[in-house]
C-alpha cells in the first residue's frame, strides 16, 4: 500500500494527456520525456517526418503511451487535422507545451521582409494558432463541467532573449518573436483563466539542444564567448528544463498565472 502511495505523489501527471509541438527532437523532446517520466500521455507534433519514429522512442524509453503526428504549426488545418489525430488515439488534451521555433541571426538592416515574416509565421503565429486550437478543444469538451479550479495549462517557450539583447550574435528578428511569445503568454492566461486553462513561459538560455550543438561545432568562437558571459559557466541541458515544465503543468501551480520563467544560468542578471 505504501508503494503505492508513493508511486502515485511521484508521478503528478498520472492521468493527463500532453501535446508537444517541436517534440521530435532537442528540447522539445526532453520536455515530452520529463512530462511522460510524471505520468503524462504524449502527443509529439513537429514538421520533420521523424516525429512517429520519435514517439515510438519516446513510449519504449518511459512506459507512456506516445503519438507522433507530423504538423506545420502556421497552418490552421494542419493544427486541426493533428489534433483531430492526437484525440483519436489519446483522447482530449489537458496539457500543451509549444516548444516549435525557429531562429534567424542576421543584421536587422539586411533582413528580408519574407525571412522576418517568415520567423514571426513559426513561432508567434504558430504558438498562437496551436494555443487556440487547443483552447476550443478543452473549453468544448468541459462544457459544462466546469469547476473553479485550472484543470489545463499551456506552457509556452519562449527565451532569455525576450529580456537581454544576447551578443555578440545580432537577431533581432528572433528577439521581437519571443518578447511577443512572452506577452501572448500574459494575456492568453488573463483571458482563459476563466476557462480553466493556466498559460504561463519558459525562457531558456543557452542549453545544448541538436540545433545549438551543430551551431557551436561551426562556430566554437562564438560559443566560447556564450559560455564565457554566462555566470554558471556552461550551457543547460535538456533534461534541466523537465522539472519545470512538470510543475507548470501540474496542480502545484495552480496559482501560477502567466508567467515567464527564466532559466538561463544567469545570463540575463548580469
Amino acid at each position: 500500500m505504501l508503494g503505492a502511495m508513493v508511486n502515485i505523489q511521484t508521478r503528478p501527471l498520472e492521468g493527463r494527456m500532453a501535446v508537444v509541438t517541436g517534440g521530435a527532437r532537442g528540447l522539445g523532446y526532453a520536455m515530452a520525456t520529463a512530462l511522460a517520466r510524471n505520468g503524462a500521455d504524449i502527443a509529439l507534433l513537429d514538421r520533420l517526418d521523424t516525429v512517429a519514429d520519435s514517439a515510438e522512442r519516446l513510449a519504449a524509453e518511459t512506459g507512456a503511451r506516445a503519438f507522433g503526428v507530423p504538423v506545420d504549426v502556421t497552418s490552421e488545418d494542419s493544427v486541426e487535422s493533428a489534433f483531430d489525430a492526437v484525440g483519436g488515439r489519446l483522447g482530449p488534451a489537458d496539457v500543451l507545451v509549444n516548444s516549435a521555433g525557429i531562429t534567424l541571426g542576421a543584421p536587422a538592416i539586411d533582413t528580408a521582409v519574407e525571412d522576418w515574416n517568415r520567423l514571426m509565421s513559426v513561432n508567434l503565429t504558430g504558438t498562437f494558432i496551436v494555443c487556440r486550437t487547443f483552447a476550443r478543444r478543452f473549453r468544448d469538451a468541459a462544457a459544462g463541467a466546469r469547476s473553479g479550479r485550472a484543470r489545463a495549462s499551456i506552457v509556452n517557450v519562449s527565451s532569455m532573449s525576450a529580456f537581454a539583447v544576447n551578443v555578440p550574435q545580432t537577431q533581432a528578428a528572433y528577439n521581437t518573436s519571443k518578447a511577443a511569445v512572452s506577452m501572448l503568454t500574459s494575456s492568453l492566461a488573463i483571458e482563459w483563466l476563466p476557462l480553466g486553462i493556466r498559460v504561463n513561459a519558459i525562457a531558456p538560455g543557452y542549453f545544448a539542444s541538436d540545433m545549438t550543438r551543430d551551431f557551436v561545432a561551426e562556430n566554437p568562437e562564438m560559443a566560447r564567448e556564450w559560455t564565457d558571459r554566462i555566470p554558471a559557466g556552461r550551457m543547460g541541458e535538456p533534461h534541466e528544463l523537465g522539472d519545470l515544465v512538470v510543475y507548470l503543468a501540474g496542480d502545484k501551480a495552480d496559482y501560477v498565472i502567466g508567467q515567464s520563467f527564466v532559466i538561463d544560468g544567469g545570463y540575463t542578471i548580469v
